[in-house]
């Protein structure tokens, strides 16, 4: 991971939007002016990257290890989310109750998880607690015990959650959604995994998946707060410099989505629905491509927060659903763009129909100038409020070292954004919203509307007791996974 140190410099300034006015005005560059990261490496390789902030008297300490449910071994979705989950749950000198008991004694929060390409531990404690934080979190990314009986215990947790969330038709088109568009891929999974795969995986596997990926040199730390930089990188040294450093862990090979040429349409049965979750996608961009502000700002005209055509067109215009958005989810390699709307089971078709006509006017490239201005607005504004918190501060920067992104990403954001022309924001909503490529998924009580979507394209109904989310196709045998 290459890193540079940036000397730490200002505090948050708002930037004037520019919705109106002269058209050169509304494009000039601005920036705001953040407090940049300080990096250091230690000796063992570990990068570690430090943010003052004086305002309040809290250190939040975030060990980032590079490597999440992309990451996850064959047959085993999920390995990746039980390692991070049973970080807290003992190592090799403390007990849960005791690490627990700690943490609790400080008032502090711990949390751990793991994401797609990376996994995640973070503690945020009263600054004279700061001590506290970097051994809990050293001890627990380090020396991890995995015991058997914390593994029963979270793995059943999950299985419950798992069985809740199989009636929630949300759930299953968001999973066959991923599941159909990232086939062929380390990101065709579902990220908690499956209930097949949870039953498989031992403590033996988790320890394994750690030795592999928990290394100094595949890691980083984010130190914010209320520290000087010589007390933050003074306590990074303490606590982590004896990590002992590893080799590189092996890289995960290459591959490329199965994709198609023609609309696919799955519909998952599932009687009992009383709603349809609807759900279509396209393959889009890597995180650190450079088309990825300008669909950005496509994504955002399209279904994004605040006013976009989606919502307009299904709800305000015609009742047919609570909320409907659009997101990208770009990752280390790849990427996708993903629209999203619920509705009455009854108007099933005439939704999605609707959504489809304004996936494929977007593909057309025909972005109006008041509906650009608008999103940049409401991205470079509402990018500057994540940095009035301490959590997203730290959410907003961990992308950066994650996708080996600029440091000073954020201070160059609205530059980026306003120097976009129209041309170029419709040029990538006409290469990646495509509608020839669509993978559409709907999950509801498909004998009242699979029949009247044939006219969208080729369609599958797969009953619920054969979803299988460890199949690209999505169907298995009748006992469910």
């Amino acid at each position: 991971m290459a890193l540079t140190a940036f000397a730490c410099a200002g505090m948050l300034l708002t930037v004037p939007l520019s919705g109106q006015g002269d058209a050169s005005q509304a494009r000039q560059a601005q920036r705001y002016s953040l407090p940049l990261p300080v990096v250091r490496v230690l000796g063992n390789g570990l990068s570690c990257a430090f943010i003052e902030r004086r305002t309040v008297p809290l250190v939040t300490v975030e060990v980032v290890v590079q490597a999440g449910a992309e990451a996850d071994p064959p047959g085993a979705p999920g390995t990746a989310s039980l390692v991070a989950r049973l970080l807290p749950q003992g190592t090799t000198t403390q007990t849960a109750g005791q690490i627990a008991e700690s943490v609790d004694q400080a008032g502090a929060d711990l949390e751990t998880g793991a994401d797609w390409d990376r996994s995640t531990s973070s503690m945020t404690v009263l600054s004279n607690h700061a001590d506290l934080a970097f051994d809990v979190l050293a001890d627990i990314v380090e020396h991890p015990a995995f015991p058997a009986s914390q593994l029963q215990q979270i793995r059943q947790r999950i299985l419950s959650a798992l069985e809740v969330e199989r009636a929630d038709p949300a759930y299953l088109a968001d999973e066959a959604l991923r599941v159909r568009l990232f086939a062929g891929t380390p990101y065709g999974h579902p990220l908690d995994g499956t209930r097949a795969s949870l039953r498989r995986i031992t403590p033996q596997a988790l320890e394994a998946f750690h030795a592999e990926y928990y290394r100094p040199s595949n890691a980083f730390v984010l130190i914010l707060g209320d520290l000087s930089e010589n007390q933050a990188f003074g306590l990074a040294t303490r606590y982590f410099g004896g990590w002992k450093p590893m080799p590189p862990p092996a890289q995960i090979p290459p591959s490329k989505p199965l994709g198609g040429k023609s609309r696919a349409i799955t519909v998952i049965d599932d009687p009992a629905a009383v709603q349809t979750a609807i759900r279509i996608g396209n393959l889009a961009v890597s995180r650190a491509a450079p088309q990825f502000e300008a669909l950005v700002i496509a994504n955002q005209v399209l279904g994004g927060p605040a006013v976009n055509r989606l919502y307009n067109a299904l709800r305000t215009r015609r009742g047919l659903v609570y909320g409907a958005s659009s997101r990208l989810e770009c990752y280390r390699t790849l990427g996708a763009w993903m629209a999203s709307a619920s509705t009455r089971t009854a108007d099933t078709a005439e939704a999605l129909r609707i959504m489809l006509s304004q996936i494929q006017n977007m593909s057309r490239g025909d972005v109006l100038p008041s509906e650009d201005g608008m999103a940049e607005d409401y991205l470079i504004g509402h990018q500057a409020l994540q940095f009035e918190s301490f959590p997203g501060m730290a959410s907003s920067f961990l992308p950066l070292m994650v996708y080996d992104l600029p440091l000073d990403a954020w201070n160059l954001f609205p530059y980026r954004i306003r120097s976009l022309s129209l041309d170029q924001v419709d040029q990538v909503a006409r290469q990646y919203i495509r509608p020839e490529g669509e993978v559409v998924v709907l999950a509801g009580d498909a004998a009242k509307f699979a029949g009247q979507l044939k006219r969208f394209g080729t369609v599958r109904v797969i009953p619920l007791s054969r979803l299988d989310f460890s199949s690209s196709r999505l169907e298995g045998p009748a006992a469910p996974n």
